[in-house]
């Protein structure tokens, strides 16, 4: 067999272009992605949410006094810690937030509680009200 006894000792060819990097050469051999947004989906669909909790009588009776404290002492600003319920815009479900804070209105008609900061907890979302107590009142 002397099919290739012509070039068999010749150098081999060396290209006049800089070598490319692995990540880019592997970069030309990715599969085409035909699923466009499927990986978003997956991952939206694994996200996890809560459940909305209904409070039992006891817990909003618990709620309710607290509020009517709030309202009653609104002028020293009461602290209070609100768990509250929002609802994911994507899915059904949510997540219960926590803030902290100094309350500085109850909204009219007891639909929001509004802090200090300006924060604001729609009253049908609140899980649970703790009040903190401060050195210069009874609370």
């Amino acid at each position: 067999m002397k099919n290739y006894d012509d070039i068999i000792e010749l150098p081999r060819p060396r290209s006049e272009y800089p070598r490319m990097s692995r990540h880019d050469r592997a970069a030309q051999f990715s599969p085409f992605a035909a699923l466009t947004g499927y990986e978003d989906e997956v991952e939206e669909t694994a996200r996890i949410t809560d459940s909305r909790i209904e409070a039992d009588e006891d817990r909003a009776a618990r709620i309710n006094d607290s509020l009517r404290y709030i309202s009653e002492n609104i002028y020293n600003l009461p602290k209070a810690e609100i768990i509250y319920f929002v609802p994911d815009e994507r899915k059904s479900g949510g997540k219960y937030i926590k803030v902290i804070g100094e309350i500085r209105l109850l909204e009219e008609y007891g639909s929001a509680v509004i802090f200090k900061d300006g924060r604001k907890v729609p009253i049908k979302d609140i899980y649970e009200i703790n009040l903190i107590k401060r050195k210069d009142t009874d609370v």
